[in-house]
């Protein structure tokens, strides 16, 4: 069974995380987005379910044997399809928090400068 695990803290002390629209910077450790579209989410979903078993079969693949060549596909078939989840989040987080926070003031949107830079550097390599 998986456990959960607490995601690792933002690069940036929460104190100078801009506030914005996804409602990420309120009260407590845990942080909700509330600028997001019905639609994507569900498309999102849908897309980490295909994910989901996309990774199951892996598990079978090495569990039979498989040919390494095949599973190195699936693997690569899998890092695209969380790259696309992974695109719509950053396109989001733009529109409504980077958006939201780099019109709200100076100290905000040098804040979310820095968010988006770490963002990109971490979710490049």
């Amino acid at each position: 069974m998986a456990t959960k695990t607490k995601s690792a803290p933002l690069p940036i002390p929460l104190a100078h995380v801009a506030s914005c629209g996804c409602g990420t910077h309120g009260e407590g450790d845990e942080r909700k987005a509330i600028g997001v579209d019905a639609d994507i989410k569900d498309r999102n979903l849908k897309r980490l379910r295909r994910i989901e078993g996309q990774v199951r079969g892996l598990q079978k693949m090495v569990e039979d044997d498989r040919y390494c060549a095949d599973i190195m596909t699936q693997i690569s078939s899998v890092h695209e399809a969380l790259r696309s989840v992974g695109r719509e989040l950053m396109r989001n987080h733009l529109k409504h928090c980077a958006t939201s926070a780099i019109r709200a003031s100076d100290g905000d949107a040098e804040a979310m400068y820095d968010e988006l830079v770490e963002m990109m550097y971490k979710h490049s390599r």
